[in-house]
């Protein structure tokens, strides 16, 4: 979403900044280009950590036969889920470290399918379902030796805490079919995040789905649903726009037909995942200039707006990108940094920027994802960054994030070893 300079000027002086703004007929729009670029048949889980703002997630959640599902990581997510109107049914809990707790939250709620991620976490949630007397639908995450695209977050074929390792399957299933409270239900797959074009998606899906096919036949694997995890492309924090994937649809029918026969007919029932892409295009950080310096013949742009408030996955460079680039047209080089004091607060070294004085704003696009709670919100202090959430020229609503320390009283004194 590119917002107008006026009105960012106008909603930063009437809500102050650092200043977020979510433009939901942008989200609707990602929601329906992507489900329209996927086989009809095909689910939609939106990962609710690239953005848990309810307003976002009631507008993803659309109708039954055209809306997403949620994919959570924790009770909060599932919290935030289910007041925004998704049935807990209907989610996915993910996750390598689901402790008992949250697992007996989960259930209680009514999520019923988890991805799972090793047999001991297998385990844990066959305990946790005895305990409620019901029993958890399972799709084994499978990290597979090997991989297909590349992509700037690889998220299989390594060693790693997500997912089965493939080749361990064959020893592992009985142990797997065994496990109370649990029925092995399909099989969940997330190689890669942010492929760098179609064609990378593409052969990345028909990979997935051949090891599927692959290990359902080796392992006799019951598939009743499939996850095929994601990839889907969005800049992030600079301009342009969503990917567009006008041969998917088609390609990955071609390779169902040729895999599974019967994914029509809802056998097995087939789902994509996405987070960015969804809700990517859809913000905007509005940050204000606080302070111009001049250091060793390099300027310095210091913001309002610092790794706090935008700090790409824990500010430490995970999904920021080496530079953020504002929505609007360079005249100089300068260093854009937040308020922070640490050498670390740096949205972008040395870019391009407009001719800015003290008290001007700095538009951000692409700021949708990974904003806030993905930032490092507690650190210094400082309050969280408005949110407001418009549609077309209305606002919505306006929200911040509230941080409080919640005491308790000591119950006795320490035990001496």
């Amino acid at each position: 979403m590119s917002l107008p300079k006026e009105v960012a000027d106008q909603l930063a002086a009437r809500y102050g900044t650092p200043l977020f703004v979510y433009d939901l007929d942008e989200v609707e729009a990602a929601r329906d280009e992507l489900l329209g670029a996927l086989p009809e048949e095909f689910e939609l889980f939106f990962a609710v950590k690239a953005n848990s703002h309810p307003e976002l997630l009631r507008a993803l959640r659309g109708t039954p036969d055209h809306g997403c599902r949620t994919e959570i990581s924790s009770t909060g997510e599932l919290a935030v889920s289910i007041a925004a109107g998704h049935d807990p049914a209907l989610s996915l809990y993910t996750g390598p470290g689901k402790t008992d707790g949250e697992l007996d939250t989960a259930i209680a709620a009514g999520v019923r399918m988890f991805s799972v991620e090793s047999l001991t976490d297998l385990e844990h949630i066959g305990a946790a379902a005895q305990r409620h007397g019901v029993v958890a639908q399972a799709l084994l995450r499978i990290n597979h030796v090997a991989a297909s695209a590349t992509t700037s977050i690889r998220m299989t074929g390594t060693p790693s805490q997500f997912g089965l390792d493939s080749e361990t399957l064959g020893d592992l299933m009985p142990q797997l079919r065994a496990v109370p409270g649990t029925e092995l239900a399909g099989l969940h797959f997330f190689p890669l995040s942010n492929a760098r074009d179609e064609e990378s998606l593409i052969g990345e899906f028909r990979h997935t789905l051949g090891v599927a096919a692959e290990l359902c036949a080796e392992h006799d694997l019951p598939l009743r649903f499939l996850d095929i995890g994601g990839g889907f492309s969005v800049p992030y924090a600079v301009p342009g726009p969503r990917a567009s994937y006008p041969k998917l649809r088609a390609e990955l029918a071609a390779t169902l037909d040729l895999h599974f026969p019967d994914w029509r007919e809802g056998r097995p029932r087939i789902a994509c995942e996405s987070g960015r892409y969804l809700v990517g295009a859809s913000g905007t950080l509005i940050t204000r200039v606080i302070n111009i310096k001049q250091s060793r013949g390099r300027a310095f742009v210091i913001a309002d707006a610092g790794i706090n408030t935008f700090g790409g996955m824990s500010g430490l460079g995970r999904l920021l990108p080496v530079a953020v680039q504002p929505d609007a047209e360079a005249t100089q080089k300068a260093s854009l940094v937040g308020p922070l004091c640490t050498p670390g607060d740096v949205l972008g070294r040395q870019i391009a920027l407009p001719d800015l004085q003290i008290g001007d704003t700095v538009a951000i696009p692409n700021a949708g994802a990974y904003g806030p709670t993905a930032s490092l919100l507690m650190f210094l202090g400082r309050p969280a960054p408005t949110e407001v959430v418009i549609r077309g020229t209305e606002v919505l609503s306006v929200s911040r994030i509230e941080h409080e320390r919640t005491w308790s009283v000591g119950s006795g004194p320490l035990v001496r070893m």
